[in-house]
Parts: structure tokens; C-alpha cells; sequence
């Protein structure tokens, strides 16, 4: 019989892979159902074509399936053979276990009886035995699982639960509402209170179309998740995964296939929300990705003080001085040229402010640079705090006393400050200037501060420039290809976070547990400070539409460059904000 079975699959055209185990197994098949070889062949091309099997061999993994296939065409045999055969539900367990009477069982698996009329039967010939008994156990189950019919229902208004019920309210309806109904007559009708009705939303439509989605469509999903490289290389087309969270899915990771994306600019790190479809269940290809949380507001100047940094409380402004208005210079480190520690160029910096005279002079790190030639070397007879308090503190005192009580300085550390901790988020520098303290201020690296309710942020590590190494994009297919600088600024504001790379650029020593909210952006500043190697610049970034359906917010994006290239000068920033960008001017100055 295995060779008649194997004959008739081959005239079918069907191969055999394993075979002695698919033969074997085939032949069990036609003992127990009674098949014959080509009955059993023509039930396996049934299967074959619901299946939509892509292969035509008979393989050994399809056998369990088939076997429930075979199982089901039985089962079906058997119902058209005995249409009357009764398939019990749970109601049938039910009747069964509460005892229901014989009659009514029947009355349900044959023609359906009027029940009314089978308790009128049963009650009719009901007698109560001595001591008030029943003579018949059956009868007087019928009786105890009888229900008084609404109609005959003498009260039909039963409060279950009440809370909190008015005076004069007894049972949850008050007394004088309900009357008397004797002969249906209405008595008395009293005018009620009109409510006012308006429908906010009724869908679906009447007449509207229905079952009419598409398979793509159900097929289509969306994914929140974090974009990595599948290897220690550079991030490229080829090598994007999509990682998903710890809580939802795992921390497992997909293919991310962007071919159908018209543009896109990924880094690793970034926090996106793809939508697409993922057919093979390994590869998740992009139709749509949103890479930019809205914000609520463009700024927070309306929170009251207690909620702003204690920073705002030292640049309060004058009675002359208008609310949204700061002039302010900003410089970046190296202060002093490599040939040398006599720290000229920010001797030439504080005499420029002292002609300009500036509401706040914004100085960032790094002050005694670890990456200068004579530091490195250790050639110093000084130690850094040293260089510190007496290259920088004290000429910075000498400026604050000239200048008077009008004039603030703010300092932020780097990571390249040799005389400070090494670890980003950075602390502030740890001052003690009791006469100049309202004057000379330190802040955390990144830090948030506002001057005359302008919202400054600023971070010092090299951002910009560790994203450009990362950054993979794709321009529109019109070639408009936009300003790569501010595009790779709008990251930072779009993932809310002064350092959205992940995993860090080496030489970064992150920390995300000491103050993951150091890192975050909650709302856009007004001015954005971001130092780098690139070259210096000034650009008014719009960010995407908010929440709340305004449009689109604007931020100026400073990089003031380094104020001390090689053995030479480099440039700086003077900035007159004005709240109205079309009113704010800005220069980059080298000196």
C-alpha cells in the first residue's frame, strides 16, 4: 500500500522528501480514515492549494497540518450523513446541571414549545401534600424556579443602591413623582426642566461604506523606537536597526529598510516613530518616520520665578531695562594660544566688552584646556586651580569692578577643563566670590538660565560636530538639499535632549544616572549655544508645528567657534536680542 500511496502522489506530481517517514505516516492516515491511496492523494492537493504551499514536495512538517485537515473533511462527512445530529452548547450544560424539567429540555433540542404554556400545564396540576409538601418533586421544582411575570409584578421600582439621595427622596425616587396608574389613565402630567443637547461626534455616517479595507492596509504598523548600527561601523543604508523599548518589546531590535523614504536624516540614538508594514517579520520597511516631538510652548516665561533657575534671580533687570531685550557677548575656550599660558586673546576679549559694554558676558569652557601642549606635557610649575583663580577668576574680578554692578559674567565648564570633574552632565565650577557673587556666576554643562526672561541654553561638548560624523540623510528628490548645520542643531530641539547620540563619541565620559534631567530640553530656548570646532555661525532655526497647532517656533542657534586657534586669535559672538527676530542682530568677530 506505501507504494501505491508514493504511485499516486508521483502521477500527481508531487515528490517526496523523507520519505519513509512521509509514507509511513500517510499509511497510518488511510487506516484510520478508511481512505484509499488516491482519496488520500486528493484530499492532500486540497490541502496543498489552501495552504498556498510553495514547494511540490510532500514534506514531513506538513504532516501535522494535513492531519488536521484530514480531520476536519471527517468531521464533515459525518454531519451531512446525520443532519439531526446535535451539537451540545454550554446552554445545554446549563440545563443539565440546574435540572430543568424533561419537557422543557425537549422542547428545546425538537420544536420549539411556548414555555408559557408548559408552566400553566404544570401548575395546574400541582397539590400541595400534608404539612404544605408537594406530592411531586418535580412539580415543586417548577414552582420554586418560577418567576412572577411583569405584568403581575406588584412592585417595580427597587432601588439596589442609593448614594447621597436629596430630602424628601425615599427608595431613590421621590414620593410625589409616581401616582397611581389604576385603569392606565395618566392622572397628571407635570411640565419638566428642557435639557439642552449638542452632539459633539456620532460616527460612522449613515450609509456609509463598510468591509471595504484593504489587506495592506491591516498589514500596516507602527513602531517608537531608537536608531542603531547593526555593527561598530559607520551608520549607512544598509546597517539600520530599530530597537525597540525594554518595557513593550524587549529591547529587540528590527532591520529598517528606508527605500521608499524621499528623505530622512538618521544618527545613532535617535528616538523615531516609523510607520510601515513588515511582511517577513525581520525587516521593517519605512513609509512614513517622525523623528520631533512637538513642544507645548515656544518658551516657559510664563511659569512663575519658583519654577525658573536660581540663575534668573541674580540677572533681574533694571526699572529702564525691557523685558525681552539682552545684548551679550559669548566666547568659547581655548582662552590662551598654544605657544604659550599668558592667556592674551581673553585679555583682548574683556577690553572689547569693556567698550561694548554688555548686559552679560557668556564665557564657556574650556579655561585651563588639558589638550594644550605645555599642560599635556606637564611642564607647568603650577597646578590647574591655580591657572584657574589666577589666569581667569581674577581678571574676570577686575572686569566685574570696572565695569560696576550692572554688568554679570557667566561661566560654563567643559569636558577638556583640566582643573575640574571629568563627566558630562558636567557640575557648575565650584565659585567663592562673596563681593562679585551676584556678578560672576557658574553654571552645569549643558545648563538652562534666563537673563531679562530670555531663556538661554547652552552646552560645550562638541555636539555638532559628533553628529556630523554620525548623521546619514537623504534630500528631497528636488534637490534642495537645506543648511546641514541647522538641521543637525534642530536634532538636538527635536529629540528634547543636548546630547541625543547614543552610544556617546569616544572621549565622552556620559553619564546618564548621575542627572538624567540635566540632558533634557523641555521647552525651545531663545537662544541656543552650542560650541564646536566647525566654523562659527549665527542661524534662526524654525522648529516643527507644536501641540497646540501654532506654527512653527523659531530659536536662534549660536556657535561662537574658539576664541584661541593654534598660536593664533579666533572669534566670538556679540548679540543683541530683541524678542522680534527681525529686530536681533548678531555678529561673529575675530579678533
Amino acid at each position: 500500500m506505501e507504494e501505491e500511496i508514493k504511485a499516486e502522489f508521483e502521477r500527481s506530481g508531487f515528490s517526496l522528501d523523507d520519505e519513509e517517514e512521509v509514507l509511513k505516516k500517510c499509511l497510518t492516515f488511510c487506516i484510520n480514515f478508511k481512505l484509499k491511496p488516491s482519496d488520500l492523494v486528493s484530499s492532500w492537493e486540497v490541502y496543498y492549494l489552501n495552504r498556498q504551499l510553495s514547494v511540490t514536495s510532500v514534506q514531513n512538517a506538513h504532516m501535522d497540518g494535513f492531519l488536521l485537515h484530514l480531520q476536519n473533511e471527517q468531521k464533515d462527512v459525518v454531519i451531512k450523513e446525520d443532519p439531526q445530529l446535535h451539537i451540545y452548547s454550554s446552554n445545554d450544560v446549563d440545563m443539565i446541571l440546574n435540572d430543568e424539567p424533561e419537557d422543557t429540555k425537549e422542547g428545546i433540542l425538537g420544536t420549539p414549545v411556548d414555555r408559557s404554556e408548559i408552566i400553566h400545564s404544570d401548575l395546574s396540576n400541582f397539590t400541595p401534600g400534608i404539612n404544605g409538601k408537594s406530592t411531586s418533586g418535580k412539580q415543586l421544582k417548577l414552582a420554586s424556579n418560577h418567576i412572577t411575570p411583569f405584568g403581575q409584578r406588584k412592585t417595580k421600582f427597587v432601588v439596589q443602591l442609593s448614594f447621597n439621595n436629596p430630602p424628601g427622596i425615599e427608595n431613590g425616587i421621590k414620593e410625589d413623582t409616581f401616582e397611581s396608574l389604576e385603569d392606565d389613565v395618566i392622572r397628571r402630567v407635570r411640565p419638566s426642566e428642557k435639557c439642552s443637547l449638542q452632539i459633539h461626534m456620532s460616527q460612522p455616517k449613515p450609509g456609509c461604506r463598510f468591509m471595504y479595507d484593504r489587506i495592506e492596509d491591516r498589514n500596516n504598523v507602527f513602531s517608537v523606537g531608537m536608531i542603531c548600527c547593526d555593527g561598530e561601523g559607520r551608520l549607512n543604508e544598509k546597517s539600520i536597526l530599530l530597537q525597540g523599548s525594554v518595557e513593550h518589546s524587549g529591547g529587540q531590535h528590527v532591520r529598517l529598510d528606508v527605500q521608499k523614504l524621499t528623505q530622512f536624516s538618521f544618527f545613532p540614538g535617535q528616538v523615531v516613530r516609523v510607520e510601515g508594514h513588515n511582511p517577513s517579520g525581520h525587516c521593517l520597511v519605512a513609509s512614513t518616520v517622525v523623528d520631533a516631538i512637538p513642544f507645548l510652548a515656544p518658551t516657559d516665561m510664563g511659569l512663575p520665578p519658583t519654577k525658573k533657575q536660581a540663575l534668573d534671580q541674580e540677572f533681574q533687570a533694571t526699572p529702564s531695562t525691557m523685558h525681552g531685550e539682552l545684548s551679550l557677548v559669548i566666547a568659547a575656550g581655548p582662552f590662551t594660544t598654544t605657544d604659550n599660558l599668558l592667556f592674551e586673546p581673553l585679555v583682548e576679549l574683556l577690553a572689547y566688552a569693556s567698550r561694548k559694554q554688555p548686559q552679560l558676558l557668556m564665557l564657556l569652557g574650556p579655561f585651563v584646556d588639558s589638550e594644550h601642549p605645555e599642560i599635556k606635557k606637564g611642564t607647568v610649575d603650577r597646578s590647574f586651580a591655580d591657572f584657574f583663580h589666577v589666569e581667569i577668576l581674577r581678571r574676570l574680578q577686575d572686569y566685574a569692578e570696572f565695569m560696576g554692578s550692572a554688568a554679570h559674567v557667566i561661566l560654563v565648564p567643559s569636558i577638556r577643563d583640566a582643573n575640574h570633574d571629568f563627566v558630562f552632565p558636567q557640575p557648575a565650577f565650584d565659585i567663592h566670590l562673596s563681593d562679585l557673587k551676584n556678578q560672576i556666576s557658574s553654571l552645569s554643562n549643558p545648563g538652562l538660565f534666563y537673563a531679562n526672561e530670555v531663556k538661554v541654553g547652552c552646552c560645550t561638548v562638541d555636539i555638532l560636530r559628533q553628529l556630523s560624523g554620525e548623521e546619514i540623510s537623504r534630500n528631497p528628490a528636488n534637490g534642495s538639499s537645506g543648511d546641514r548645520m541647522s538641521r543637525l542643531a534642530i536634532h538636538l530641539l527635536g529629540q528634547r535632549s543636548f546630547y541625543p547620540l547614543y552610544p556617546p563619541s569616544e572621549g565622552v565620559p556620559l553619564d546618564l544616572s548621575l542627572a538624567p534631567e540635566a540632558m533634557q530640553i523641555s521647552s525651545i530656548p531663545d537662544i541656543l549655544v552650542l560650541t564646536s570646532d566647525l566654523a562659527p555661525f549665527v542661524k534662526v532655526l524654525s522648529v516643527g508645528g507644536r501641540i497646540d497647532g501654532d506654527e512653527q517656533s523659531k530659536c536662534i542657534c549660536v556657535n561662537p567657534g574658539r576664541l584661541a586657534k593654534g598660536i593664533g586669535g579666533g572669534t566670538f559672538v556679540h548679540l543683541n536680542y530683541h524678542g522680534n527676530l527681525d529686530s536681533t542682530s548678531a555678529s561673529i568677530i575675530r579678533i
